[in-house]
């Protein structure tokens, strides 16, 4: 396969080469498009009616000829028409226009973009198709599309090469476009709730806010070691301790840990707080904010992901789920006061989930004993009566203080979202972090960092308030797609295949192969 792309690649060159000598440019600066396909497909018939001529760019995805006619596909980032160029109809060749007559639609291939100019009409079979009058090269493809991916290698190749996937795959653009339409849903609801977006530091000197390992660079400048934020958490309630009382950032946060159908290291995530108002209040924005989402890109309440049925149905109600009692009715041990070696054993023998050397603490058991159970809820359910150990940014509840006032939107199996009433009390917020931190020296690397610089903003004060968090996994298990699906461009690991090895051998030296490899910290 790899010697049949190096002939084809060399066939292409020596098109571009030809229609340099003979004055076109391959690769011209500017189109004229008068009409996107969608446009010229909604308006079809008065187009057509008024014999109008329009100008459409795109894509040459199909090439078939019959002799003095010749039938092209074109795509553009709308839709897909056919193009139907008749030999007497066409304009002669005109380099200075870079206009392609009948003898030199030979030097295009699929894959190149071109610009068609033409009336639109239907042909005997009923298809409606733009008539060529000119044709212009707008850019030359030195490689060949593929006809489709297919296999289990092509698998990474997909995953290396995320633009051909879309490019021959419009179900996958058209879920990136969702996928847009997602977060714009998320910030049009805030905004009209009185939020204001504030870019939080994706550098910072202690990653907090979530129990994540982080990924960690040098920053030259400072002479210091940065970590890249786990979470927006801790710089936006800096911003309500600054008098803010209604603040969001949707951004890029990092997670130096495995992938899987839903995670992956580097993805998008959105967190709001809001001054003065509590879990419940939290808890209604919620369930207002998914309506409103589902409702804006989907038009529809109900979904289903994974063999489950889940209906965000407005007028339903929402049911509550506390912790600590469900894995109670489910394994019949008490996270909050069984011993750790219970609470071991029965994650052993009733589950398939087993945890590494120095995750084996009360906070990891209890974690994973829900995940066993959370996996067969098709939801939505508020989880409720998260233990305080769990939670080392939350107020504890003071009608059950060993509970946090926390909630979890939990559908299809997942926990959707993360939210609480804000621990605010400087002591008490540094009791926490110490506890963290032992569990760090036991070997829990995803426990929270000591943060002396967040309890210094906190013994300047902070008000009451209720913080929230979700990621782009919202985005996932609505479409019912992994994490890798649901991305334009996946992480991968760095490589080059043979043909491109073949192609480049006299550069490959320019490549630095010690900065990509890098050097484990």
């Amino acid at each position: 396969m790899s010697g049949d792309l190096l002939t084809q690649r060399k066939v292409r060159l020596e098109k571009v080469k030809k229609l340099r000598e003979l004055g076109f440019n391959p690769y011209p600066t500017k189109a004229q498009r008068t009409h996107t396909i969608k446009e010229v497909l909604l308006d079809f018939e008065k187009l057509s009616e008024s014999n109008q001529q329009v100008t459409i760019t795109g894509r040459l995805m199909i090439i078939r000829d019959f002799g003095k006619i010749k039938f092209f596909r074109v795509q553009d980032a709308t839709e897909t028409i056919q193009v139907v160029i008749k030999k007497d109809d066409l304009l002669e060749s005109d380099p200075k226009k870079n206009q392609l007559g009948w003898e030199l639609l030979k030097l295009l291939d699929r894959g190149d973009f071109i610009e068609v100019t033409g009336t639109v009409g239907t042909t005997k079979t009923g298809e409606k198709s733009v008539f060529a009058k000119s044709v212009k090269i707008l850019t030359k493809a030195l490689r060949p599309l593929p006809e489709k991916w297919h296999g289990i290698k092509d698998e990474e190749t997909r995953v290396r090469r995320r633009y051909l996937d879309m490019a021959i795959h419009p179900e996958i653009r058209e879920r990136m476009i969702r996928r847009s339409k997602f977060w714009q849903a998320v910030r049009d609801f805030l905004n009209s709730k009185g939020f204001i977006e504030i870019n939080t530091p994706i550098l910072e000197h202690v990653p907090g806010g979530a129990d994540a390992r982080p990924f960690v660079t040098y920053y030259d400048a400072l002479e210091e070691n940065f970590y890249l934020r786990i979470s927006h958490e801790l710089a936006l309630k800096r911003l309500l301790g600054a008098g803010f009382e209604k603040v969001y950032d949707i951004g890029h946060r990092f997670r130096n840990e495995g992938f899987s159908p839903e995670h992956l290291p580097e993805h998008i995530a959105m967190e709001w707080y809001w001054a003065y108002a509590d879990h419940k209040d939290g808890m209604a924005l919620t369930k207002e904010m998914f309506v409103y989402i589902v409702e804006q890109v989907y038009g529809t309440y109900k979904f289903e992901v994974k063999g489950m049925t889940v209906d965000f149905d407005p007028k339903k109600e929402w049911e509550e789920v506390d912790m600590v009692e469900i894995i109670k009715s489910e394994f019949g041990v008490d996270i909050l006061h069984d011993p750790e070696e219970k609470l071991y054993y029965v994650l052993k023998e009733k589950t398939d989930i087993r945890l590494e050397d120095g995750q084996v603490n009360r906070s990891r058991l209890a974690d994973n004993l829900w995940k066993a159970i959370r996996k067969h809820i098709a939801g939505p359910i508020f989880l409720v009566g998260v233990p305080k150990y769990l939670s080392p940014l939350a107020k504890a509840d003071p009608e059950d203080p060993e509970k946090a006032l926390r909630f979890h939107l939990v559908a299809a199996g997942s926990e959707l979202t993360n939210a609480f009433a804000e621990l605010n009390d400087p002591v008490e917020q540094l009791e926490r972090f110490v506890e963290q931190q032992k569990l760090r020296e036991a070997g829990d690397e995803e426990a929270h960092m000591m943060d002396i610089d967040f309890v210094e903003m906190l013994e300047w004060g902070m008000p009451p308030a209720v913080g929230f968090g979700m990621s782009e996994r919202v985005f996932w298990i609505l479409e019912g797609v992994t994490a890798r699906e649901g991305v334009p461009f996946p992480p991968y690991k760095y490589d080059l295949d043979e043909t491109t090895r073949k192609i480049y051998k006299d550069i490959l030296h320019y490549i630095d192969k010690k900065a990509i490899k890098g050097k484990k910290k």
